[in-house]
């Protein structure tokens, strides 16, 4: 778990560098993947997940 949480984080990390850095290609594109595919299986996916779904009812629910 320590190590798959690790990964999650230096991925995240190089992520935020390579979209500030306006670098998105294909090498960024395959990190942004792989952060994703990493996320999915920690332990924080069932509270992103949470919040997603919140974000999505709260913008649902805006009436104009």
């Amino acid at each position: 778990m320590a190590i798959s949480l690790s990964v999650v984080v230096l991925l995240g990390v190089i992520l935020v560098v390579l979209i500030r850095g306006n670098h998105i290609k294909a090498g960024p594109a395959v990190v942004a993947a792989l952060f994703g595919f990493f996320l999915a299986s920690s332990s924080i996916a069932d509270d992103v997940n949470r919040f997603l779904n919140s974000l999505a009812t709260m913008i649902a629910n805006i009436k104009l």
